[in-house]
C-alpha cells in the first residue's frame, strides 16, 4: 500500500503542461536571413561551431606547461619589492610634528 505522501504526490505532482521533455530545441530566436550580417547574427541550436582546443592535447602536461609559459611574463617579475630603487636622501622615521598644520595657520586647536 503506498504511502500518504506517495498518494499526494501523484494526485497533486503531475509534470506541467508544455514542458518540454528530453533535449530541447528552440530555433525561434534565430536570425531571419535577411538579418544574418548583422551586427549579432543569431545561430541556431543545430549550428556547426569551431572547437580551437584539440581533445588529443588539452590536458597533456606539455599544453600546461605551454600555458604557464604564456600566463607568466618573466619580465613583469620584479626583483623586490623596492625593484632596487635607491632613496633619495636616505630612509628616515618621520619626526611627531611632521604632516601636522602649523600653530598660526588659522584651524582651531583642542580643548586645552
Amino acid at each position: 500500500m503506498p504511502s500518504a505522501d506517495d498518494q499526494y504526490e501523484s494526485q497533486n505532482d503531475a509534470v506541467a503542461q508544455g514542458v518540454p521533455a528530453g533535449d530541447a530545441q528552440d530555433n525561434d530566436y534565430v536570425s531571419s536571413t535577411g538579418q544574418k550580417q548583422g551586427p549579432i547574427p543569431v545561430q541556431s541550436d543545430g549550428a556547426e561551431v569551431e572547437d580551437p582546443i584539440n581533445a588529443d592535447t588539452a590536458d597533456s602536461d606539455q599544453q600546461l606547461a605551454d600555458d604557464d609559459r604564456d600566463a607568466i611574463d618573466q619580465s613583469n617579475i620584479l626583483g623586490s619589492r623596492t625593484r632596487h630603487a635607491k632613496p633619495s636622501d636616505g630612509y628616515r622615521e618621520p619626526g611627531d610634528e611632521e604632516g601636522l598644520p602649523g600653530a598660526d595657520d588659522g584651524t582651531s586647536s583642542g580643548r586645552q
